[in-house]
Parts: C-alpha cells; sequence; structure tokens
C-alpha cells in the first residue's frame, strides 16, 4: 500500500500545473478517493489539498528567482489572477512573489515520500468482524476537533442529556455493546491539523428500526466489516494514541482501507483511569490492489 501511495505522490508532483484526475489518482493508489485523502491525511499530517497547495506555491517560488513574472507564475499554477496568487503567496511564504524576484530570497515545500517505519514494537489486538446494518440512538453535536485530553464540548454533550432522555436511549439497546458509545463521523478536512470540527453522538446501538423521541438524534450505518480494536491503559491518552496507530500503522500493511462510516468508541470501567479499557471500531473494506 504504502508503494502505491508513493506512485500516488509521483503522480501529483508530475501534474501540479493542471487539475488532478481523481479517478486516475484512484487507479493508481487502488483505492477510493475518500480512503486516499483520509491514508494521506493520517500519514503526512496535511491535508491533500494542504499538500498540492503548498508544493505549488514551493514551484513557484523556483520559477519566480529563475525569473518569470509574477502573472506567468500565477497562469502557470492555476490561479485566477495575479492578485489571488499574490496573496496565497505572502500567507504561505510570508513575503511578496515581487520581493523573490527582487532580492533572491526563497522558502521551499519538499515533495513527500512515505516509509514504513516500526516503533517500539506494541502489539495491537484486534478482530475482524461483519455486522448487520444497525442505527444509533442518541444526543449529537458539532464539536471542536481535539487530538489530546478530554474534550470539554464533548463533557458538556454529555451533561446535557436529560433522564429521560437516558432511559430511552437505553430501552433501544438490543445489540453489542449494550452501553452508551461515542461516534465520530462528518470531519472536516483539516482533521489531522487539529482543525475544524466533527459531529458527536453519545447514545447507544439498536436493530430497531425507529424514530426515537425527547429530541434524540438517529443516524443509520449500513451492513458492513468492522475492524474492532482493544487498548487497557490510562485514559483518555492510550485510546487517542491508538486512533493514530491504527491508521498510521496498521491499516498500511492489513490489507483493508477505511469504509466511510461513524468511527465508534466505548469504555469499561472509569474508576480508575490508569488502567481503562477500551474498544474502537472502524469500518473497513478489502483494499483493491488492481490498477
Amino acid at each position: 500500500m504504502l508503494k502505491q501511495m508513493n506512485e500516488a505522490l509521483a503522480y501529483i508532483e508530475a501534474h501540479l500545473e493542471e487539475e488532478i484526475d481523481e479517478r486516475e489518482l484512484e487507479r493508481i493508489a487502488g483505492t477510493s478517493i475518500y480512503h486516499f485523502r483520509r491514508m494521506f491525511s493520517f500519514l503526512s499530517g496535511f491535508t491533500l489539498g494542504e499538500y498540492m497547495r503548498k508544493r505549488r506555491l514551493s514551484n513557484a517560488a523556483a520559477d519566480l528567482h529563475a525569473g518569470m513574472s509574477v502573472t506567468e507564475a500565477a497562469f502557470k499554477y492555476s490561479y485566477d489572477s495575479a492578485d489571488g496568487f499574490s496573496r496565497a503567496f505572502k500567507e504561505w511564504a510570508g513575503i511578496n512573489p515581487s520581493t523573490v524576484q527582487k532580492s533572491g530570497m526563497l522558502k521551499s515545500f519538499p515533495k513527500l515520500t512515505f516509509q514504513l517505519t516500526i516503533k517500539g514494537g506494541v502489539e495491537m489486538e484486534y478482530r475482524i468482524e461483519e455486522k448487520q446494518a444497525f442505527t444509533i440512538i442518541g444526543v449529537k453535536k458539532r464539536v471542536a476537533i481535539q487530538f489530546e485530553g478530554e474534550n470539554e464540548e464533548i463533557m458538556t454533550l454529555a451533561k446535557s442529556i436529560s433522564a429521560e432522555q437516558r432511559e430511552e436511549m437505553r430501552s433501544y439497546a438490543d445489540m453489542e455493546p449494550h452501553q452508551v458509545i461515542n461516534a465520530s463521523f462528518n470531519f472536516d478536512e483539516g482533521r489531522m491539523d487539529e482543525q475544524g470540527s466533527l459531529d458527536h453522538m453519545i447514545g447507544f446501538l439498536t436493530a430497531k428500526n425507529i424514530e426515537p423521541g425527547n429530541g434524540l438524534d438517529r443516524v443509520e450505518v449500513p451492513a458492513l466489516t468492522w475492524a474492532v480494536f482493544t487498548a487497557e491503559g490510562e485514559f483518555p491518552r492510550v485510546m487517542q494514541e491508538s486512533w493514530g496507530k491504527i491508521v498510521s500503522e496498521w491499516l498500511p500493511s492489513s490489507g483493508y482501507e477505511l469504509a466511510e462510516a461513524p468511527e465508534i468508541s466505548f469504555t469499561g470501567d472509569l474508576s480508575d483511569p490508569a488502567h481503562v479499557k477500551s474498544e474502537i471500531w472502524m469500518a473497513v473494506r478489502k483494499t483493491t490492489l488492481t490498477k
């Protein structure tokens, strides 16, 4: 998979001066553009759009240094106007493009190459399960993306749940794990830069086709294959670290790619925060390797 990711990067590099053909990118990467974007963000720390923008501006800086005019550079890298290009260039480089021509000052953003690095030899316990379609019933809120520590917005959401809502949610819980779960979905593109928001839902899973009351929301999840991971240790640090390891270390060598579905987690006994057992559910499908 890393070989295909690098081939996709080579394709992007060769076509920075034109619109990237997403279908061709899917063919080279052997996966959907949705999964490619998510994998790229997890592995690089950049969104795909941000990476291409910085690579184009980096190449433009070299062209300007070589004597290309600002207008020519704007046209070459598909900006609508020289003014739009100048604003983008200054935001990225901290200087006007004309300064590059006059002073020779340069800023660069090198192209990426993905490599597999083995870290720590930590075993990851997981299982693959086929699950029928189900519904998440609960309360939902748009919250800020946060990598570390307890998310105050999610804590506030949890505290807002009324006794009536809890009772109704529990009455629908007819499938594993038969306890409250957290589900995250509809991520903004800046996720890996810890920017933007996501939809977060606290609730229960049910196989019933129902319309809840008491101000509860519902999210329908189709029948999918799930990779189910267990994590145990200090909460929430160990569980948060596990999310990153799943996508950056397990997924590239697993033969699976992420499917579009909520990411689900739940925890066991929280009375001892240093030893909390958690489960993480990631919807997956077999990677398409044909080109």
